[in-house]
């Protein structure tokens, strides 16, 4: 190109043609914004999962950093850990009712024990439910989520969030006033770390993610909370 020209001059009908770099002008060719435009519309904003955590990084993982967690595990089913941790959970569970304990304690170990197992695993198909109905929610409001992980981390989420609350149930009651408490403040921390799970597992925005677990934290607040006032 002789000196003192210009890529893409002016062509016989006064446009502007490519230059030998491929621009108009100068400038770049605009279809190319275009394209990358396009091409960032179509991506997640999700960062990619990494490799599955073992069940001890995993429950210490969604109480010391959910979030990390969370994005960790959404493509990684985990039922091991939760059909185990919500079992234990759920026998634990009816010593939590002070009417219910009482009964357990003073039946004969042949009527006990087979309301204790029956009540595991009622929690664990109840809470597998419940988790679905969130799932199906999510899914439903534009989520792209598996299934699979959403339901684990949904039913580790409520065990390991009502532990402190079954825990002095335990030894103080479950009318006691700082069981109910306790139990107000844990319901809370389920809400958080569920939306915050649904909201990562699935590309949801906190609002979405809120109303996809809220038939969830209804029933866990009408089952495990109210049930004690």
């Amino acid at each position: 190109m002789p000196d003192g020209a210009v890529a893409g001059a002016a062509g016989p009908h006064g446009t502007y043609a490519p230059g030998d770099d491929g621009q108009y002008g100068g400038y770049p060719d605009p279809d190319a914004y275009d394209n990358v435009a396009t091409y960032r519309a179509g991506q997640s904003s999700a960062p990619p999962a990494g490799p599955r955590l073992p069940w001890k990084p995993l429950l210490k993982g969604i109480v010391r950093h959910p979030g990390r967690t969370f994005w960790q595990m959404r493509d990684h089913t985990l039922w091991g850990p939760a059909l185990t941790v919500t079992f234990v959970y759920g026998l634990l569970a009816v010593f939590g009712f002070d009417q219910a304990r009482h009964d357990v304690l003073s039946s004969t170990l042949s009527t006990s024990i087979p309301w204790v197992l029956t009540t595991g695993v009622a929690v664990v198909l109840g809470t597998l439910m419940l988790g679905a109905v969130t799932n199906a929610l999510a899914r439903q409001l534009g989520g792209d989520g598996a299934w699979a992980p959403t339901i684990g981390l949904a039913m580790l989420i409520t065990s390991l969030t009502d532990a402190p609350r079954l825990f002095f149930a335990l030894f103080l009651g479950g009318g006691n006033g700082f069981v109910q408490l306790v139990g107000w403040l844990t319901w809370l921390a389920c809400a958080a770390l569920l939306t915050s799970m649904v909201g990562k597992s699935h590309d949801l925005p906190w609002g979405k993610a809120l109303a996809a677990s809220s038939i969830q934290l209804v029933a866990l607040l009408i089952l495990f909370k109210l049930a004690l006032i």
